[in-house]
């Protein structure tokens, strides 16, 4: 299959420290079989990776760019959606401050801040368990 077939997303791994504890943000579908999934999207034409993950994060959980810290932790998933491929790139980024409110968009119902296990139980997708189980490890470091 070509490249221009393939569905290019984007997204930020979104995790904030409460005391010792790290917690990640998960977002529920308000449609389809509503899984919990990181904000994530397509890009728009023209667009770059990184610039969709931060244009999706604030349309879908209400952070901008100012209230991250993108760290050097990247990973790409690739898989198949309804017969084609796609690749999603994601960032780790801190949300700065832990308090900060989720602004959920019409795209989900829930939002939950959630530990490494739980997080992972919730993502239900193997790949995307290994995404989390490696962004634990990185900021174990």
């Amino acid at each position: 299959m070509t490249s221009e077939n393939m569905l290019r997303a984007a997204g930020l791994i979104i995790f904030r420290r409460v005391q010792r504890d790290v917690e990640y943000l998960l977002l529920q579908t308000s449609y389809g079989r509503h899984h919990w999934t990181p904000p994530k999207g397509h890009l728009d034409p023209g667009e770059d990776y990184r610039t969709a993950a931060l244009r999706e994060t604030e349309e879908e959980a209400g952070y901008k760019a100012s209230q991250l810290n993108i760290t050097d932790f990247k990973s790409t998933l690739s898989y198949q959606v309804k017969g084609r491929p796609k690749e999603v790139v994601y960032w780790l980024a801190e949300l700065t401050d832990p308090n900060a409110p989720v602004k959920l968009s019409h795209e989900h119902q829930a939002f939950k801040w959630s530990g490494l296990e739980e997080t992972c139980r919730l993502s239900q997708f193997e790949d995307m368990q290994q995404v989390f189980r490696n962004a634990e490890s990185f900021l174990a470091r």
